[in-house]
């Protein structure tokens, strides 16, 4: 039996080789702890055992994922998406948990089921995984297509039937009396929570995070979220409510005070490495016995669900308006299990509702859907198309519409998201009588924009032919203006496959990402920040009276050394990126008489090899102020230079211990 320490270095290391593993293959890290959970669990290689202690400490895996999707959940968002959370998410979990009572007298033969274990295993069977679907259609760019929002909206929805479900499943093998009694005081306390919450606790949380905000510390802050996150998961478990219900909660009442975006990614460490280790204890679980021993059960609990959900979503999905083709690719992102009904699972074996074996045999199978999740969403676009007679049709015709927009232009402009940022150029363009065409994936905003005269068309432009039918070949730039990275890099090497040497210009929040893109065939890039300094510096001069000649000159030399001397700034503890290592920042080194850079030159030191460049030395002249001297490799510096240096936060302290 391995010892604490043993047991989580064993946990670490194994965490480590999965998500590396999984992530060289292009899978999504879940299945690589799932995977390693299998190996090194009491079943197969026996490295780990599956202790109470592992246990309540994965648990919180779940509380932090309970807090994030809390931090999401919002009235707004609600309102906008209700047909689709409401009436396909409802229709979707809700069939399954009634339909799942007829289908379990089918197995009675084999291992008797009562009719509150099917509800319970039909709660636990509705469940998809909101933590591999969302990733991998994230990945694809596919969040605002058709079938990404009803992707989304069926996720919500079991996301927040998992709190009615956590309450319902401990009241089942109650009789009607104490069912209906228990159900009521949990809507009781439930509801109390939800006043005290949203008509007390929302103003108060507000105003508290402003004080603790005031006072620019990350320590305190991180401490005071782990206290509201944890504190509120321990008040609903004493009041005989699940930990994970309390940081629902706890996110729904930080999700309304504006610092709701940086906790969600304070919080994001926690999630991601607790959740991690709750999915290895998951894995744990596989017994490799009852896989060999009751194979014809995990195969038909396998493709039963499978094919039961792919087929129950899919015509909910087409009987709520979508076509033949969005609703078979809504079904295959959703057929898989989830990591929620492995949360209830576990609640169901607690409170031996169904027979241990049976269990087991669900869990594998489960397990393994997930496994599968991966491939059925890569080939959705071509299953679609097989088995849907107008998939062909409808993709024909969206690029028919595409080229009709783009087949009279030449030397044109591509632009690639029709956002605040693509409007804007798509305006400029226009004043000049540049031919442009821009794809978006926003069906709404491609409504408006086009009824109103701008010229964009439905489409992903992270697909070859949506590019080809964009007149990319004719084509004199493209344009990208994605806000997200991973995505702009999908297009770049996309345009330099079928285009090599095209000019490409892409736009990013700032400088991090610049080498990256520019070597993924960027032909410019243009970090939003940057450009923002440049427009207020430029202001001031001529405000201070610096002539407007002077001044574009000045610009124009920033912008032509490749933003060098503003890339980067000098950082405040309340900054965004505080303690991000990837982010370029300025950074003030005084030389002390002692240091070991004194009396050595600019060459000798030799800085560029640390990663960082020497923007300027400020020297003390006697009977004067600090000057800034000429740069050059002879310059010899003494006691009490002050040198401001450039580059990542590892860069810069390496070149400060160098210098002092």
């Amino acid at each position: 039996m391995p010892s604490v320490l043993q047991l989580t270095l064993i946990l670490l290391a194994s965490g480590v080789a999965g998500v590396v593993i999984f992530r060289y293959f292009g899978l999504p890290p879940i299945l690589g702890y799932l995977a390693i959970g299998v190996l090194i669990g009491p079943h197969a290689l026996g490295l780990a055992s599956d202790s109470a202690t592992v246990k309540y400490l994965a648990e919180f895996g779940v509380v932090f994922l309970m807090f994030s999707i809390g931090l999401e959940f919002n009235l707004n968002k609600l309102r906008a998406m209700r047909k689709i959370v409401f009436g396909l998410g409802g229709s979707q979990v809700i069939l399954t948990m009634l339909l799942a009572v007829p289908a379990s007298l089918l197995m009675n033969w084999i291992y008797p089921i009562s009719w509150h274990a099917a509800i319970a295993l039909g709660g636990a069977l509705a469940m998809s995984s909101t933590a591999i679907v969302t990733k991998l259609i994230s990945d694809r760019a596919e969040l605002e297509t058709e079938h990404g929002r009803n992707v989304v909206g069926i996720l919500l929805f079991q996301d927040l039937a998992v709190v009615f479900l956590l309450i319902l499943l401990p009241s089942l093998g109650k009789n009607p009396t104490d069912l209906f009694v228990a159900l009521t005081a949990a809507s009781i306390k439930i509801t109390i929570a939800l006043v005290l919450i949203f008509f007390i606790g929302q103003s108060l949380m507000s105003h508290w995070f402003k004080l603790v905000a005031k006072l620019r510390s990350q320590e305190l802050f991180m401490l005071n979220l782990l206290l509201i996150v944890l504190g509120m998961a321990g008040l609903t478990e004493h009041f005989g409510l699940s930990l994970a219900l309390g940081a629902f909660l706890a996110g729904m009442l930080i999700s309304e005070t504006p610092y709701r975006h940086q906790v969600e990614e304070d919080v994001k460490p926690f999630r991601d490495v607790l959740l991690g280790l709750f999915f290895i204890t998951i894995g744990m679980l596989l017994d490799f016995n009852v896989i060999q021993e009751q194979w014809l059960l995990v195969l038909a609990l396998l493709i039963g669900p499978l094919v039961f959900k792919f087929c129950l979503i899919t015509l909910l999905s087409k009987a709520f308006g979508s076509s033949l083709g969005i609703s078979i690719r809504t079904g295959l992102c959703l057929a898989q299990a989830g990591e929620f009904g492995f949360v209830l699972l576990t609640q169901i074996d607690g409170l031996d509702l169904i027979d241990p074996i049976l269990s087991q045999a669900v869990l594998a199978a489960m397990l393994i859907s997930m496994f599968c999740a991966p491939f059925l969403i890569e080939y959705s676009d071509r299953i679609a198309m097989r088995f849907s007679s107008n998939e062909w049709l409808l993709q024909s015709l969206a690029l028919t519409r595409v080229a009709a927009k783009s087949v009279r232009n030449e030397n044109h402009v591509v632009i690639c998201g029709f956002g605040r940022s693509g409007q804007s150029l798509a305006r400029m363009l226009d004043q000049e009588k540049i031919p442009y065409i821009a794809l978006d994936l926003d069906p709404d905003r491609v409504k408006e924009a086009a009824a109103a005269g701008d010229n964009v068309v439905y489409g992903d432009a992270s697909r070859e032919n949506y590019l080809i039918a964009a007149g990319l070949s004719r084509a004199k730039a493209v344009v990208i203006t994605y806000a997200d990275t991973a995505a702009s890099l999908r297009v770049l090497r996309l345009v330099e496959q079928l285009r090599p040497g095209m000019t490409v210009l892409v736009r990013t929040r700032d400088d991090a990402d610049i080498a990256k893109l520019q070597a993924a065939g960027a032909t410019e890039v243009i970090p939003e920040l940057i450009e923002g300094s440049l427009m207020i510096a430029s202001h001031v001069l001529l405000i201070m009276g610096v002539p407007m000649r002077k001044v574009v000159r000045r610009i124009t030399t920033a912008r032509e050394e490749r933003y060098s001397l503003l890339r980067g700034y000098f950082r405040g503890s309340a900054d965004d990126d505080f303690g991000s290592n990837e982010s370029w920042r300025l950074h003030s080194i005084t030389l002390l008489p002692h240091s070991q850079a004194v009396g050595k030159t600019l060459g000798e030191l030799a800085l560029e090899n640390e990663g960082v460049s020497v923007q300027a030395v400020r020297r003390k002249e006697v009977n004067s102020d600090y000057v800034k001297l000429p740069l050059s490799p002879e310059l010899r510096l003494e006691a009490n230079d002050i040198l401001v240096v450039s580059g990542n936060s590892e860069a810069t302290d390496l070149a400060e211990a160098k210098l002092l």
